[in-house]
């Protein structure tokens, strides 16, 4: 493992960096729809699923199906973006075919097989673009948000992202390191993006939590223990049991799987945990990840260091949240509301966690988690 160096300075940029992020192209790319006479005629020639009923789904990037076929269970398919590289796509799969051998009884989609017994196949698409094409199974569940939130239920996602993680530690693809926009390892590229955000106080909010990542986390971050992770446990990933919601009974979306430090997986998904008016300033906010990062910790210890880190990282994921949607908004205005519809609950919570000290914050991460 190596230490990455910082890849931008402290000073505040005066320009729109997004040339520098990740993926930039890819997220600010306009929708590559598929017609439903198409999706049906590729679920016929590939999968002989005919007369099927299908829906189109929402997706940031790939062309979303469900699948209600005449006979037998409903079924989901998902067509990739162009601009999305197929080795990308093919680390999504084999991180499914993966966890359905290593640890089956885990809530994940599963690959359903190609007439000739592929689990994908990439498509020569009429612009000269290529699209790789997937057929998976359908969940059942009521989407987390829709659920009443509970202790018990945050505990319950900490535990399964730790089982999750351990089932994903032996995995490797050699697009695992592909730079990503939502890769936390490289938050600070989302510095530039911040001229966006109108409002002076949030601004210097926003880069307070990015100076601390970059003096305190990139520095460390090779120090770290990388694996594949699932990068994006956020609640609108995720299914509960509509008679149990306590219970998680699904998760969504590997579209954001990277190799990176494992502790960055815990950081994404404990930053959507705390409270979303920021009620309770810091104290509270600190016992929130630390509570949901005790939970992981029992299920697969976490490191010294892991700990010392977390609270950055859950910070450094805020601002990633505020500034690409923010960024994303202003190139697409007519859908800004949708994007930015979860902003003002992520501001809430880096107000929250602008006044823990480095030392608190620590602190406060071991004392769960002795």
């Amino acid at each position: 493992m190596s230490t990455l160096a910082p890849t931008l300075p402290l000073k505040r940029p005066a320009h729109d960096s997004a040339a520098l992020l990740p993926g930039a192209t890819l997220l600010s790319a306009p929708p590559a729809p598929v017609s439903l006479d198409e999706a049906r005629a590729l679920l016929r020639e590939h999968y002989g699923l005919h007369g099927v009923d299908l829906k189109a789904l929402s997706g940031e990037r790939d062309a979303n199906f469900l699948v209600r076929p005449g006979q037998g269970p409903a079924c989901m398919l998902k067509i990739s973006h162009p601009q999305e590289s197929p080795l990308v796509a093919d680390f999504q799969t084999q991180v499914l075919l993966h966890l359905a051998h290593r640890a089956p009884e885990l809530p994940v989609q599963r690959l359903l097989s190609t007439l000739e017994g592929q689990p994908s196949l990439t498509l020569a698409w009429p612009d000269g673009g290529q699209r790789v094409m997937r057929l998976f199974s359908y969940l059942e569940g009521l989407p987390m948000p829709q659920a009443p939130r509970s202790e018990a239920q945050r505990l319950n996602v900490a535990r399964l992202l730790a089982r999750l993680d351990h089932a994903l530690a032996d995995v490797s693809h050699p697009a695992g390191e592909q730079p990503l926009p939502w890769d936390i390892q490289r938050a600070d590229l989302v510095r530039g993006l911040l001229v966006h955000v109108s409002d002076p106080a949030r601004q210097a909010l926003a880069h307070r939590a990015l100076d601390g990542f970059v003096e305190r986390v990139l520095p460390r971050l090779g120090e770290l223990p990388r694996q594949a992770i699932h990068n994006d446990f956020n609640l609108y990933n995720l299914l509960v049991d509509a008679q149990h919601t306590d219970l998680v009974s699904g998760i969504l979306d590997f579209g954001d799987v990277v190799t990176g430090p494992r502790v960055n997986d815990l950081a994404v998904a404990a930053s959507y945990q705390l409270d979303e008016r920021g009620e309770g300033g810091a104290p509270q906010a600190l016992a929130a990840i630390a509570g949901f990062a005790a939970a992981y910790h029992a299920e697969w210890p976490l490191q010294s260091l892991e700990l010392e880190l977390l609270t950055d990282l859950v910070r450094a994921r805020l601002v990633m949240v505020v500034a690409i949607s923010g960024w994303r908004a202003a190139r697409q205005p007519d859908n800004a509301p949708y994007l930015l519809r979860n902003n003002a609950i992520s501001w809430a919570r880096l107000q929250a966690l602008d006044s823990a000290t480095p030392a608190q914050a620590e602190a406060a991460m071991r004392h769960a988690c002795r």
